[in-house]
């Protein structure tokens, strides 16, 4: 584990490679799980706020479970969550004409109509932050999905891509800039010692 100030890293973020390979998987991390996207508390707050301006993004399907569910809801394994089309694809998702998962609020993001990209979850996916019991530490792992993400490890390690800079602009996000320089850092230093 890398710790930095009180988040400990698995050292799986500089050791694996990863890029999503969205021909590959289609963006099936938007429909592939047991609940929709986890959000944190003051996500829901902003799902509320920018709901009207995703809404032209979203599909009649979609809007329809938005509706009839709510913006969000609670789930007891995962806490707050988005709402799913019949237990499958997030209700912020639409298919492209590729088949490819895109997400609505993402799509109002680029086009300048909301200033929140989308749920930090999906932003650092293939990797999950947990915080401890007492909340005082955030544990970052690595859990790409075995079958769907295949093509993602494969195509990370053709391109020759760790998972942290993967993630970069996620990771600085949710922790910072002088984090993720204290993580580039430190895998640099791990890379020279091997």
């Amino acid at each position: 584990m890398i710790a930095i100030d009180k988040v400990l890293v698995t050292d799986l973020l500089v050791e694996e490679q990863f890029v999503c390979d969205l021909h590959s998987c289609k963006g099936g991390c938007c429909e592939d799980g047991e609940a929709g996207a986890p959000l944190q508390k003051d996500e829901v707050k902003i799902l509320d706020a920018i709901y009207e301006k995703v809404k032209p993004y979203l599909t009649p399907e979609g809007i329809e479970e938005i509706e009839r569910q709510g913006r969000y809801q609670y789930n007891k394994e995962f806490g707050w969550v988005t709402p799913t089309i019949e237990g499958k694809m997030c209700a912020y998702g639409f298919k492209d004409k590729r088949g490819i998962i895109n997400c609505g609020i993402e799509h109002a993001y680029n086009d300048g109509k909301v200033n929140w990209k989308k749920p930090i979850s999906c932003h650092l996916f293939p990797a999950k932050t947990k915080k401890s019991r007492n909340s005082d530490v955030t544990f970052v792992n690595y859990e790409p999905r075995e079958d769907l993400c295949q093509a993602a490890c494969g195509l990370g390690k053709k391109l020759k891509v760790p998972v942290y800079i993967f993630l970069k602009e996620a990771l600085i996000r949710k922790f910072g800039e002088e984090f993720y320089e204290t993580l580039e850092a430190t895998a640099k230093h791990l890379e020279t010692t091997k």
